[in-house]
């Protein structure tokens, strides 16, 4: 049988983790017909994430705990997939913004040949709810990705994706990024290379409590992005 896991990067959630990781235990139950384990990353939270996350994996023999001293959820996302022993690894954010409905979708994907799978915001067929100035970040965003990589993915950044064990053991390494910009390098990095991407619409609602510093993370990506294009291999 297929084995998929689920990492959750976590930092200073101890306000929703129980609750978010009920609601996706309970919907992989019923709706993922592949062996799975969910694994919650904690990024050095401050707060009782890691207590939480510990208490939950002791109750639940399907969740794991992994605990990294330095925030980041590309560092996160580097250490569980690479680490990982499952067919199939994949991430989504703790908030569930991401409506669940669309991840059997992204495991299907990968089973039918695809390397990796993502959730998409701005396909046909997605359902978004969201400040206008997030819309409009986003869409520049992927604007300007395609608009310099001549890219054909639409939604780089969607904390809802899936990927072959054998696409994350090739790609990942070659990832420089450590944080928030990690998503956009290695669906760059993907396509360049000749990996299958199957974008799935998805229905997301914005959390209004988001950790995300978009001035900052938009600052952040636009080096990346600049990074990438002019010294690939610095």
């Amino acid at each position: 049988m297929t084995t998929v896991d689920v990492v959750i990067p976590v930092y200073n959630e101890e306000h929703i983790l129980a609750q978010s990781i009920a609601t996706l235990r309970g919907f992989l139950e019923e709706n993922l017909a592949q062996e799975w384990k969910i694994i919650v990353a904690d990024n050095a939270s401050t707060d009782k994430t890691c207590e939480i996350a510990q208490a939950l994996s002791q109750e639940h023999r399907d969740i794991v705990t992994m605990h990294l001293n330095e925030k980041g959820r590309g560092r996160a996302l580097r250490k569980a997939w690479l680490e990982s022993a499952a067919d199939i690894v994949s991430y989504m954010d703790v908030d569930l913004s991401t409506e669940l409905a669309a991840f059997p979708k992204l495991i299907q994907a990968i089973e039918e040949g695809y390397d990796i799978a993502i959730g998409s915001r701005l396909l046909h067929g997605s359902s978004v709810k969201r400040s206008f100035k997030r819309e409009l970040t986003s869409r520049s965003y992927n604007f300007v990705i395609k608009a310099m990589f001549f890219t054909k993915f639409s939604d780089a950044q969607c904390g809802f994706k899936a990927l072959s064990s054998k696409a994350a053991q090739e790609l990942v390494p070659l990832i420089q990024d450590q944080a928030w910009f990690f998503d956009t390098e290695l669906l760059i990095l993907a396509e360049k290379k000749g990996y299958r991407i199957r974008e799935i619409p998805v229905a997301w609602i914005e959390d209004p409590d988001t950790r995300v510093a978009i001035a900052k993370t938009v600052f952040a990506d636009l080096k990346g992005l600049l990074r990438l294009r002019f010294h690939p291999g610095s």
